[in-house]
């Protein structure tokens, strides 16, 4: 057998058990950005959905994307049977994987917009429309050959398909299932509902980070050339920049820099070169996070005014920062490196790949919303609702979605201070 099909296919799967271990920063990552009460329910549906969006990926997803079809979906390759791709120059399982951890993390980050308040009913049904209705269309659009790819979209490791899907999908969870208790008041102010543990946070940016070169240097599918180093290095130094940009403006503007910023400046960087890791210079790549850094902490300020709870700020870390991530592309993509599309404005090319950078953008963050906003609505009308009752949401979905603390200390301090109640099928008060 060929030793570079051999070190492609080793490459690739090295890639996909960063991308998949990804999960367990978003696990650390959602639990620490809330409460301790859900602790146990948030790292346990993580598991439980991605298990759902992996048999999906399996049974109908693969071939939605990459099957054979027309320039809208694919139409072949259900229930994937591990064949090989000619031509594609690794093994085909272990890209089939690759593209499946993919899917995984755009619908976790989709269910950052349920965070403490939605029925674990609501995440597996939302689980399985996601992956065959809202997620498969834009991905075969954009990397399954579809109408986007032949308009020369540059979208390198999914700043759109998996990261806009995502955040576009839980942008309208939070509008149907409506802000938490006791979020904001009646003059409209905001309350700081803050997390419970910022250590389990600032781990979750440094295995999401590790994570990202298997994102983003693994999607060169290759080991030819070593291309992948330029990635990665790409990849590191637009976190590095997020970072402290997002430290810089919140000591100007705040007086103090935000933990909590900081590590979503990490994460707006690596969101934002993910479309333009292997299209664009190094010092663009630090000018793409910087930028990235300053924009996540205007957005999740615009987003609080406006009422739109976001508890990990999925709508601003993988919303504006993959927004901002796809059009960097059309600014800074070099004549060498422009492999997929053209050339960037800033090097001659003109507006011509930033209009279909903004295409893409326009056409693929409206078909997340208004799909998934649809889904939600008539899953809302038949399942009596998507969100807990109000007694539920206020002693935690450890409790009343699966009878258990995530941390055993609470069941103990409760039955000390005589406050704990037995709610076992408590009415649902909150329509939504």
């Amino acid at each position: 057998m060929d030793t570079t099909f051999l070190m492609n296919s080793l490459w690739v799967m090295v890639s996909t058990v960063l991308v998949i271990l990804m999960i367990g920063g978003f696990i650390l990552l959602e639990t620490g950005s809330t409460r301790m009460k859900n602790a146990g329910h948030i790292a346990g549906k993580t598991i439980l959905t991605f298990g759902i969006a992996s048999i999906m990926f399996w049974a109908v997803s693969y071939g939605l994307i990459f099957g054979t079809g027309n320039s809208l979906i694919g139409f072949s390759d259900f229930f994937y049977s591990g064949y090989d791709v000619e031509g594609l120059g690794l093994s085909g399982p272990v890209f089939f994987l690759f593209q499946q951890a993919f899917a995984g993390i755009s619908l976790t980050i989709a269910f950052g917009g349920f965070a403490e308040r939605a029925k674990l009913g609501a995440y597996l049904v939302f689980s399985v429309l996601f992956s065959i209705i809202v997620y498969p269309p834009i991905a075969h659009w954009i990397w399954g050959g579809g109408w986007l790819a032949e308009h020369g979209k540059q979208d390198f490791a999914g700043s759109t398909v998996v990261h806009l899907t995502g955040a576009m999908a839980a942008f309208a969870a939070t509008i149907i299932l409506k802000p938490r208790i006791g979020k904001y008041n009646k003059d409209g102010s905001a309350n700081n509902l803050a997390g419970h543990n910022q250590v389990f946070t600032a781990l979750s940016v440094l295995l999401l980070w590790v994570g990202w070169f298997g994102f983003n240097a693994g999607s060169t599918i290759s080991v030819d050339g070593a291309f992948f180093g330029f990635v990665a290095v790409n990849t590191n130094l637009a976190a590095g920049a997020g970072v402290i940009a997002a430290m810089i403006i919140s000591w100007i503007v705040l007086g103090k820099a935000e933990v909590q910023m900081m590590l979503n400046g990490a994460l707006a960087g690596l969101v934002a070169i993910t479309a333009s890791c292997a299209f664009v210079d190094t010092w663009a790549a630090v000018l793409i996070g910087f930028i990235a850094g300053i924009l996540v902490f205007y957005s999740s300020r615009f987003f609080e005014k406006k009422k739109i709870d976001d508890p990990i700020a999925a709508l601003s870390v993988h919303g504006a920062a993959g927004v901002w991530g796809t059009l960097s592309t059309g600014f800074f993509a070099t004549p060498e490196l422009a492999t997929v599309g053209n050339k960037g404005l800033f090097y001659g090319g003109g507006l011509h790949q930033l209009g279909v950078q903004a295409l893409g953008v326009l056409v693929c963050g409206s078909f997340a919303f208004i799909v998934s906003f649809i889904l939600l609505s008539v899953m809302k009308t038949m399942m009596n609702g998507l969100r807990v009752s109000e007694e539920e949401e206020m002693v935690g979905l450890d409790v009343s979605e699966h009878g258990s603390y995530g941390y055993p200390e609470m069941a103990k301090s409760e039955e000390k201070s005589g406050k704990k109640e037995n709610f076992i099928h408590p009415q649902p008060k909150l329509n939504a």
